[in-house]
């Protein structure tokens, strides 16, 4: 349940952004840095879901902190909509929405972040990688027989290694790990350009669904690396049971 503040600035931000849609749902994603892992994985994930045309009733927008050439890079790299997305210079809104800006113990975004990704005050990463390296027959494969993965042009294959060697239908093991892999190789190597300012390393996000009203049907709050959502084996399953 929002406060009546929250709510305040969820309306300020739909208005300052332009975020009025014409649709009968509105999802509003507040991302960290651009250069976050979550960012890339969720942007992914949400333009993947608005190319399959399942649902048209649904303007997605995203608010994240990084600057006009990381934007630029990141709509190139996940497909998510330039116009959709918006950059802001700092976690001023974040902590307007009293969204979880992760672990401080003083020494700066990056120990913090490894803090964060050694599971300390970040309990469902721990879990999460190792998902990435068991699999998870829950969720839905990746990589498709004719996809190209391609580490710096020195590990080349195709997806199709995967349903070789475990089979296809389901998220096989290392298919994440390696999804996240290419994700964090470009990262890296545009890391001036996604990657603001490191402070911001720990600083979390969250999900708002609306109605036609502008009415918040939905919420979420992350407080993980790698838990965007409250079910990151079908990360957009609120989606699905919300904007029928």
């Amino acid at each position: 349940m929002l406060t009546n503040n929250q709510k305040k600035t969820l309306n300020k931000l739909i208005k300052d952004f332009n975020f009025s849609g014409s649709k009968k749902y509105k999802l509003i994603v507040l991302l960290g840095l651009l250069g976050d892992f979550d960012s890339f994985e969720y942007a992914i994930d949400l333009q993947k879901f608005i190319n399959s045309n399942i649902y048209k009733n649904i303007d997605i927008f995203a608010i994240a902190i990084g600057n006009e050439v990381g934007k630029e890079k990141f709509c190139n790299f996940t497909g998510f909509s330039k116009k959709n997305l918006k950059v802001v210079c700092d976690n001023k809104i974040h902590q307007d929405l009293m969204v979880s800006e992760g672990v401080d113990i003083g020494f700066g975004g990056w120990i913090n972040m490894l803090i964060m990704l050694s599971g300390i005050n970040s309990f469902k990463t721990i879990k999460e990688v190792i998902r990435g390296y068991t699999g998870d027959r829950k969720s839905k494969q990746i990589f498709h027989d004719e996809d190209n993965i391609n580490f710096f042009n020195l590990i080349k294959f195709s997806g199709v290694i995967f349903k070789n060697t475990f089979g296809d239908g389901y998220l096989r093991p290392f298919e994440l790990a390696t999804y996240r892999l290419n994700n964090m190789l470009e990262i890296i190597q545009n890391w001036n350009d996604y990657i603001l300012d490191n402070k911001y390393l720990p600083q979390r996000g969250a999900s708002f669904l609306l109605d036609d009203k502008d009415q918040i049907i939905y919420n979420y709050f992350a407080n993980d690396v790698l838990g965007y959502s409250s079910e990151m084996g079908n990360p957009l399953s609120f989606l699905f049971k919300k904007c029928r």
